[in-house]
């Protein structure tokens, strides 16, 4: 008879469906945050740079995740690839994480010295004159835009506030550190350091 009713009574299968999705996705997603491998960072890694940092928002804001993604995935085929899969502890201090889900261009999860910076430069300005397939759009701007500094301490802060662990001389150095470069020198400093941190113990 109770069977019955939730097969056909709509409204309370969906509210069925509904509590079991979060029962299950609970018991898989809970436990995680006691993992320290997923909610401490790995050995080695360090905060990103006050440079660094803004290169990171130029990342997000010129939409690079939208064709890169950040996650190599324990696959053969992708560590042979990219190279050593990604670990939870590298990203425990990203805001927002940038692991994207779309590969029209390569993942960046290692990409860091990698390529020269002068390597980086040439292909962000026209990137068919070293990757001549390459389907990227250009941004020469990035050579002529400069940073002013004006908000880098602030999103310090904010971050600071959420768990990265950046130090009072970081933040108070910021500015000067970030102002007068181009938009071109701080995203290549991101790019530069990316995967860099997972075996930089040994």
């Amino acid at each position: 008879m109770n069977h019955d009713i939730v097969e056909k009574n709509i409204g309370v299968m969906l509210v069925l469906v509904i509590v079991v999705i979060s029962l299950g996705g609970l018991a898989e997603i809970v436990p995680l945050f006691f993992q320290d491998s997923v909610t401490k960072p790995i050995e080695g890694m360090r905060t990103l740079t006050a440079l660094e940092l803004e290169g990171r928002d130029i990342y997000i804001r010129e939409g690079c995740v939208g064709c890169h993604s950040q996650m190599i995935r324990p696959l053969h085929a992708e560590t042979l690839r990219y190279g050593d899969y990604s670990r939870a502890g590298e990203s425990v201090w990203n805001h927002p994480f940038l692991f994207g889900s779309k590969r029209t261009g390569p993942d960046l999860a290692r990409v860091g010295r990698r390529y020269s910076d002068e390597w980086h430069q040439a292909h962000l300005v026209n990137p068919r004159d070293v990757v001549p397939e390459s389907n990227m759009p250009g941004f020469p701007w990035l050579l002529t835009n400069l940073l002013d500094g004006k908000y880098t301490a602030r999103k310090m802060r904010a971050l600071r506030m959420v768990g990265v662990p950046f130090t009072d001389s970081q933040i108070e150095s910021a500015k000067s550190e970030v102002e007068g470069k181009t938009e071109m020198v701080s995203l290549i400093a991101y790019l530069q350091q990316l995967g860099t941190h997972l075996h930089a113990e040994r």
